[in-house]
């Protein structure tokens, strides 16, 4: 039986759990393509995942095993859109499942949003882990978020003059922001981080951060072990309102049936019982506040704040206004969001590809060999691990489409490498991926970490090509 290519656009944990799910079946022969623009896989667990959080991390062992499967085959440094279209990829493949996941972010919608010192979490999160895409080719330092036109952005800048720092939002991105900005460097000098993100990160200012969170603290969407991490920084107090913690009715009722929750409130009503040291960082946790507007003429110098409260059917209202917050950074961390690529259908209200089951609806009905998996499928939402169960989904459409002869094989995986060498593309697999793998781990080894992170394209290419 003549295998059925299948191209999954996004080397992340959902593209390589749609891999696994299609490769782990034996009904029906494979052969996988997973393309990436990127020239290394693992998606936001590489770029995404804190660097202090090297447990989650190491999920890309597991995802690596999947990429080693002869019936898989890892196409890196490959753009669909740049190198090639979704048309000529639907050419030369029997079915693709986009997994590209959701690289923009979500705005808040006050005045002074555009500042200089105002920029989204998904712009330093991939700064800090290493990002090429924000790590200009320059022989100076770098920089993270988009270079400006001398090959340069503001992030390192900010990072280095800022002594207050806001971040607006109450998730796990939120606190990873949170902690990286207020650690001191020699917390994080056993991470992968690259060499000149902790460079930047051992001169940086920042005395406080603040935390705004529209609602309470029961309605938090923190982990337990997440939130917990902050307590354990050294040399910083914790400061809270304990107004916050005199629970509401619908906040009692949520620690009741919510067992997240009620940890997450014990773990922060048990702060209050800890003395504040006058130490010389802190992190401020405020809770039912939002940001109204950000203060600044050039660039950000504090955050507009009000009270909130719920009404009665539950929508997050204002109370009343609170006196600003000084700050020359604020960072909005209040959710992902994907983005439209030419070529694939786009719902913009929701920020995804429309699709039923994972099956991609276009305007004329079902497209016959296209699917969709990840948070560019379902949103932002779940961890990790969700994107196992998503794929799943997915591909089970796309092999009920085979049973039932809407899909049939009619492609061999060596056309799409013959059309990439037709345009003089030469992607990198996973022998090359190995290579700049090694090569990451003698770089840390040199600095007596387990690895470190090469953040410029060059490097990696160089990596990829070096024979030792």
């Amino acid at each position: 039986m003549k295998p059925l290519v299948v191209a999954v656009v996004g080397a992340g944990p959902s593209g390589i759990y749609a891999a696994e799910a299609l490769t782990a079946q034996s009904e029906i022969p494979v052969q996988v393509a997973v393309i990436d623009k990127l020239p290394v896989p693992f998606g936001l667990v590489r770029y995404g995942v804190a660097p202090d959080h090297p447990s989650i991390r190491s999920i890309r062992n597991t995802l690596e095993r999947t990429l080693e499967r002869d019936d898989v085959s890892f196409f890196g440094n490959v753009a669909i859109g740049r190198d090639l279209t979704v048309e000529e990829l639907r050419s030369v493949t029997d079915a693709v499942i986009y997994a590209y996941g959701a690289a923009s972010d979500r705005r808040l919608d006050v005045p002074g949003e555009d500042l200089a010192g105002s920029i989204a979490a998904p712009d330093l999160v991939a700064w800090y882990c290493g990002n090429p895409d924000v790590h200009p080719e320059t022989s100076g330092p770098s920089t993270g978020s988009a270079p400006d036109g001398d090959g340069h952005n503001p992030v390192e800048e900010l990072i280095t003059h800022t002594r207050q720092a806001v971040v607006v939002g109450a998730g796990n991105v939120a606190l990873d922001v949170v902690r990286v900005l207020i650690k001191n460097v020699d917390e994080l000098e056993d991470t992968d981080m690259a060499d000149e993100v902790l460079q930047v990160l051992g001169v940086k200012s920042i005395t406080d951060v603040h935390l705004l969170a529209r609602r309470g603290p029961a309605y938090t969407s923190f982990t337990t072990k997440e939130l917990r991490e902050l307590a354990k920084i050294d040399e910083v107090d914790l400061i809270l309102e304990p107004a916050d913690f005199d629970l509401d009715e619908p906040s009692r009722a949520r620690v009741d049936k919510d067992k997240i929750a009620a940890r997450n409130v014990a773990a922060m009503q048990d702060w209050l019982e800890r003395p504040v040291t006058g130490a010389a960082r802190r992190i401020h946790l405020h809770f039912w506040t939002r940001p109204t507007k950000i203060i600044g003429t050039d660039r950000v110098e504090g955050v507009g704040i009000e009270r909130t409260r719920l009404d009665d059917t539950g929508r997050v209202i204002a109370a009343r206004a609170l006196e600003p917050i000084p700050a020359q950074l604020v960072v909005r961390s209040v959710g992902y969001r994907g983005i439209a690529l030419e070529g694939i259908p786009y719902d913009a209200e929701l920020g995804r590809v429309p699709h039923a089951g994972g099956h991609v609806i276009r305007s004329d009905g079902f497209s016959p060999d296209e699917y969709v998996t990840g948070w560019i499928k379902r949103g932002p939402t779940g961890v990790i691990g969700t994107n196992k169960s998503d794929a799943v989904e997915t591909v089970h459409s796309l092999l009920n489409d085979v049973e039932d002869e809407a899909l049939v094989a009619e492609h061999d995986i060596a056309e799409l490498a013959a059309l990439l060498a037709e345009r003089g593309i030469t992607p990198l697999d996973l022998p090359a991926w190995r290579r700049i793998n090694a090569a990451e781990i003698a770089r840390g080894q040199g600095h007596g970490r387990d690895r470190t992170t090469i953040a410029h394209h060059s490097e990696l290419l160089a990596a990829a090509d070096d024979p030792a």
